[in-house]
């Protein structure tokens, strides 16, 4: 972490030679220098904190461009900001410079019905555009537990996943076009509008991820599906992990239905929540699944009498099934309680998470669980089970936010599942990072944009902050 004299001296150096030349350009009511605003933008809800020397807050595409190319000219790195939200530590400023926030950039630029598209400016919260997309009884898939308040520019900067990745994919599959300032302060459109487009180099899919470190979006072009008929949630208790995992590959493997959503928690995680629901949780209960279908009325009924066909076969405790929003709510709110629950059973959580082949769940889960009883320490575990998809919470109630054994034992985890398919850069064959790092310096041949990122030898990626994109 940067010391305090380095913060005062970058500070200095930014408000004596580029200050004035940032607020010439933008105007002063855009660019923040005050302690106070500075400490709002110097962390996410990872564990890492930087501070940025100054904060701008661009109103257009044009303000972008001359922000990047005042900043390139003087090599002041760029952070770009929407709501903060991140699980990854890339909205952290870990080189100083400039936090660059896109709130004020919010606008629905375009909704085409007819088209199935909406062009939005970044800062448009994710619920606004799904209320938006809704009168025109459309969706936008990509459905995260933050949707009020993460925004579409972070979803696409992270590549984020959600709720109905398993039948619907992620970010990257609805992203068709975007309007991009490079680094250099010039502007590209990447993409476009058409559902099918295959001339030359997919750009737009290139940048989608990239977690600012190749440009900054200013209009997104996003593709919309029409809104299902019907969709109905099942939740269903179960006194053991296995009787959840076997409903599982009777109702994936075996009776191949064609899933919305498929969630999973373990009983560290149930038994943080249970007394914050209004849902009343078997005492028993050590696993839960929370399964969406959706589809037309004939269909969906079927559907979800044959998933709770399959959980009595498998022993279940307990299921419910919701078909009114109001009652889907009620059972979603479990899984949204879940993400932030964990923490209470214990004094501090490190998150981490497990991407992999859904053939590899069972042995992976049976392996967290074996290293969490050698450490002696407490796991919570809870995600997309449908896509492999697994959110891993390491309990300590130690006081150091470097607990040696916590990160012993995620260190083993990681390797041990390793082999299964774990989503991680260290995944990655060294020549595959070497031309991803060449890629990096053409865009951004003086490195500027979110510094020690994706590649870098960031401490956000090294302490506390999850090394998947998930929100």
């Amino acid at each position: 972490f940067i010391t305090h004299m380095e913060i005062q001296a970058r500070k200095n150096k930014i408000e004596n030679d580029v200050f004035e030349e940032l607020c010439g350009a933008i105007g002063r009511e855009y660019v923040f220098d005050n302690i106070e605003e500075r400490e709002c933008y110097s962390f996410d809800t990872t564990n890492v904190k930087s501070m940025p020397d100054l904060v701008i807050t661009p109103h257009s595409t044009e303000q972008v461009s001359s922000v990047l190319s005042i900043a390139n000219k003087h090599n002041i790195s760029i952070c770009t900001r929407k709501a903060g939200i991140d699980l990854t530590g890339g909205a952290v400023p870990i080189k100083g410079g400039i936090a660059l926030d896109l709130k004020n950039m919010n606008r629905i630029v375009e909704l085409n019905a007819s088209d199935l598209t909406i062009s939005v400016e970044p800062g448009v919260v994710t619920n606004d555009l799904q209320r938006e997309v809704e009168k025109f009884r459309l969706f936008y898939p990509p459905e995260s537990g933050g949707k009020s308040f993460s925004t579409i520019g972070e979803r696409v900067a992270e590549c984020t996943g959600g709720m109905t990745g398993m039948k619907y994919g992620v970010t990257r599959d609805y992203v068709l076009a975007l309007e991009i300032v490079l680094p250099d302060g010039s502007i590209i459109n990447a993409g476009r509008k058409t559902l099918k487009s295959v001339a030359g180099y997919d750009l737009a899919r290139f940048f989608v991820g990239s977690e600012g470190t190749l440009g900054v979006f200013t209009k997104i072009t996003l593709k919309l599906l029409p809104m299902p008929e019907k969709t109905s949630t099942v939740i269903s208790f179960f006194r053991d992990i296995d009787s959840a995992l076997n409903t599982t590959d009777s109702i994936l493997m075996k009776n191949h239905l064609n899933l919305r959503s498929l969630e999973f928690a373990d009983k560290t995680c149930i038994d943080a929540v249970r007394d914050s629901t209004e849902v009343e949780i078997p005492s028993e209960a050590e696993a839960l699944l929370l399964i969406d279908v959706d589809g037309n009325e004939k269909n969906v009924a079927n559907d979800i009498s044959r998933i709770d066909a399959i959980c009595r076969e498998n022993s279940t405790l307990k299921t419910l099934i919701a078909h009114t929003d109001e009652e889907r709510n009620r059972l979603w709110d479990i899984r949204k309680l879940i993400s932030h629950s964990p923490s209470k059973v214990d004094y501090k959580r490190f998150n981490e998470d497990l991407s992999v082949p859904r053939s590899k769940v069972r042995d992976v889960l049976k392996k967290v669980y074996e290293l969490s009883n050698t450490y002696s320490l407490q796991v919570a575990a809870f995600g997309q089970i449908g896509e492999g998809h697994i959110h891993l919470n390491v309990l300590s109630n130690s006081a150091d936010a470097d607990d040696v054994s916590v990160h012993d034992l995620v260190s083993q985890i990681l390797r041990d599942v390793e082999s299964n398919g774990r989503t991680n850069i260290s995944e990655l064959a060294p020549h595959e990072t070497e031309i991803m790092n060449d890629l990096k310096k053409m865009f951004d041949p003086k490195g500027i944009m979110n510094p020690g990122k994706v590649f870098g030898n960031s401490s956000a990626h090294r302490k506390g902050a999850k090394s998947s994109k998930e929100t």
